[in-house]
């Protein structure tokens, strides 16, 4: 088994070196498809040798991440996001599996493990967070809707776990996570009326950010993550509400 591990970037220079350094050893080759970053992404990837950089414009996360499989030499797919990277365990688990003769299994998922302004988050619906990120690409794609973007496997296909850690270091200030919410809500919110669902906004806006808050909060434990999951259920329930606020909006321009 040969892997093609592939990222997509954009002004990620502070995420890039630690993602690139964690598939070095498990990766038979390592394609980054950056959105015409300004920062020093470039220049970083540039510096390894085993990394090929392609510049592409910019439709979306699921268009992005699929268009990065194509470019792949590779049957087999290991798709990272920039600011996330493989822990040991993890590497021993991929490195097993590509020395085996065969395998049972198309598909892999592993579990995420998120870090929220430098601390590790457990609970509060962030864990196991499990993710199919390591799979032969004639069997799926990247799929869902933008920006929530997920491996879609053919029908009567199964993956396999693997129990060590996908490492991600999602939010690293609270300014960081609420600029987040805005960016997120509103790709969200014209995914939306762009599709053909038609909610009702008002509802959603009044009833499902307490919903979300009393879930991440105490149904999945997030008091358990101390002050930091306190924060993630207050900003969960916000981005909620700003989710059906900004398309009641696209609404009332249409």
């Amino acid at each position: 088994m040969k892997i093609s591990a592939t990222i997509i970037t954009f002004n990620e220079e502070e995420n890039i070196k630690r993602c690139i350094d964690s598939v070095l050893e498990v990766a038979d080759e390592i394609v980054v498809v950056d959105s015409y970053s300004t920062d020093q992404t470039e220049k970083i990837c540039s510096s390894f040798d085993q990394v090929r950089f392609i510049k592409n414009e910019f439709k979306g996360h699921i268009e992005q991440k699929n268009f990065a499989i194509q470019q792949a030499e590779h049957e087999w797919i290991l798709s990272l996001d920039a600011d996330e990277c493989l822990s040991d365990n993890l590497k021993t688990e991929i490195e097993n599996i590509k020395s085996k003769t065969e395998d049972k299994f198309q598909a892999y998922s592993m579990p995420r493990l998120n870090n929220y302004c430098g601390q590790w988050i457990r609970h509060s619906g962030w864990y196991p967070d499990r993710k199919v990120r390591l799979w032969n690409r004639k069997m799926g794609k990247w799929g869902g809707h933008n920006p929530h973007d997920r491996v879609i496997l053919d029908n009567g296909i199964q993956s396999g776990k693997l129990n060590s850690n996908l490492l991600h270091y999602t939010i690293a200030s609270l300014s960081a996570h609420i600029n987040q919410v805005n960016k997120f809500s509103e790709i969200a919110a014209l995914q939306l009326f762009n599709s053909k669902k038609k909610p009702s906004a008002t509802f959603k806006m009044i009833f499902d950010p307490p919903f979300i808050f009393i879930k991440r909060y105490i149904l999945q434990l997030g008091f358990l993550d101390g002050f930091y999951g306190l924060t993630i259920a207050v900003i969960s329930a916000q981005a909620k509400f700003l989710k059906y606020a900004k398309y009641k909006q696209f609404k009332s321009k249409k």
